[in-house]
């Protein structure tokens, strides 16, 4: 028989994901949890199990193409026993390649009508970071609080939220009807600038698709097919806002507008963690560690907080306290192709010098190849931004959503420096401090930039901080 996978909810809230690539091909035998696809969200690229053994009968979607979840992307020719299994599957945590993969039991699997069998326990649906909310049914319905995917799907039974939707036209407050098109559409419209009343739709019945908008705003509000002016192309280049930009985006607007920031900067004198540096590149005790002087920084960095805990703390606006955390996730910001990214190091702070090179190393290589895992994207408690590798002496970084204190490192440079009543070239650096003043008052920063600055200026002076 033939069954239909359709893009699941990737469990970050997401409307749709973007194919990058295809792991098979049409007539190819994949096993259960097979890597088949890989698509990028909001904030990473995943890579997509198959939820069924068997044999791909249909790729629905081509690599580039931005799929919105429910809609089928593709289709295998399973027998009863594989159908079962995939069915089956479906109640276990699904990891791929040592990250976070999706899966979904097809309808009708065992799994599904178990749940949904009178007397049955409720099950939890996988999606990208573990498992959803219980689903309760009943024969009256429960009432909630409306979010923004909750008011598309609202007036849907639960077992069709995953079909595609009946488009229909949309009415005015006059009871005229407005172009037709789908949610997502619209949105996209929206973000764009573009009036949908004057884009012809190309789909069944004069539906309005995302390629339509797209091409009408890359032709300058012009319709589609439609000659643009001679020079006109060579004049702009305009580039759909989607995945991790437009995600970092959101949350920097949102992080600016919300947490009141203070910006500190402090110039040192870093000759002598330099000279440290040097020495360990040297120490066999380090061979095939990569050493750089943000690894040393990163470790001052934690270093700091043990006496300054206040920058490591989140602002609990629905209950309204402050939450102290007791161990340290470091966030590291990672330009990357598709954007900026801050994956962060667990319980960094439980790290040796080694331990933390590697784990540096392995979060940047990561993160630079679009392999960022969604757990290491969240849970950050404090980050640090390397600006210095760009040649930027300072700069004022805006906190990652949900962290108190960031640090930008700028270049190391040398410079005319006093060192005992006279004039000498030592290698300076300048830090920036970001910090959101709800939870740090300015002497509390003040206090921790200044240790920072001490350890990386004498890196002995740990000895007396620890």
């Amino acid at each position: 028989m033939i069954k239909e996978f359709k893009l699941p909810d990737l469990g970050e809230g997401l409307t749709e994901s973007e194919i990058l690539s295809w792991k098979v091909a049409v007539g190819d035998t994949v096993t259960l949890n097979q890597v088949i696809a890989e698509v990028e969200t909001a904030k990473a690229v995943v890579e997509l199990p198959s939820p069924f053994a068997g044999v791909v009968a249909e790729l629905h979607e081509q690599p580039g193409t931005v799929v919105e979840v429910g809609k089928p992307i593709v289709s295998f020719e399973v027998d009863d026993a594989g159908s079962s299994n995939a069915g089956n599957s479906s109640s276990g945590d699904q990891r791929t390649g040592g990250r976070a993969a999706v899966g979904t039991p097809a309808a009708g699997s065992t799994a599904t009508a178990g749940a949904e069998a009178v007397g049955a326990p409720a099950k939890r649906e996988p999606n990208l970071v573990g498992y959803g909310a219980v689903v309760e049914h009943s024969g009256r319905p429960t009432r909630r609080a409306r979010g923004p995917l909750q008011d598309v799907k609202a007036a849907a039974p639960a077992a069709s939220l995953l079909s595609e939707p009946a488009v229909q036209p949309p009415v005015d407050a006059e009871g005229t009807e407005r172009p037709r098109s789908t949610p997502p559409v619209r949105k996209l419209a929206r973000d764009l600038g573009v009036d949908l009343e004057h884009v012809p739709g190309t789909g069944p019945g004069g539906l309005i698709t995302r390629d339509d908008v797209q091409n009408f705003s890359a032709g300058s509000k012009a319709p589609v097919g439609a000659p643009l002016a001679e020079g006109q192309a060579e004049r702009e280049t305009r580039t759909t806002i989607k995945g991790v930009r437009k995600f970092t985006a959101a949350a920097m607007v949102q992080s600016a507008f919300t947490a009141p920031h203070v910006t500190e900067f402090l110039t040192v004198d870093v000759t002598a963690t330099m000279e440290l540096l040097a020495r360990l590149k040297g120490n066999k005790a380090f061979d095939g560690y990569k050493l750089t002087p943000l690894t040393i920084a990163a470790k001052a960095v934690l270093v700091a907080l043990r006496n300054n805990p206040s920058l490591n703390s989140r602002w609990d606006e629905a209950s309204q306290e402050i939450v102290q955390f007791n161990y340290v996730n470091l966030g590291i910001a990672a330009a990357t192709p598709r954007g900026l990214t801050v994956p962060n190091i667990k319980d960094a702070d439980r790290l040796t010098l080694r331990e933390l090179s590697s784990a540096l190393t392995g979060l940047t290589e990561t993160a630079r190849a679009g392999k960022t895992s969604p757990l290491e994207l969240s849970g950050g408690t404090i980050s640090i931004t390397n600006i210095g590798v760009f040649g930027i002496d300072a700069g004022t970084p805006i906190l990652n959503p949900g962290e108190a204190a960031i640090v930008a490192l700028g270049a190391v440079r040398k410079a005319p420096w006093v060192v005992n009543d006279e004039l000498a070239v030592r290698q300076v650096m300048s830090l920036s401090l970001s910090f959101d003043h709800r939870l740090v008052d300015g002497e509390q920063g003040s206090r921790f930039l200044a240790d920072l600055g001490e350890i990386l200026a004498d890196p002995a002076m740990v000895m007396t901080m620890i």
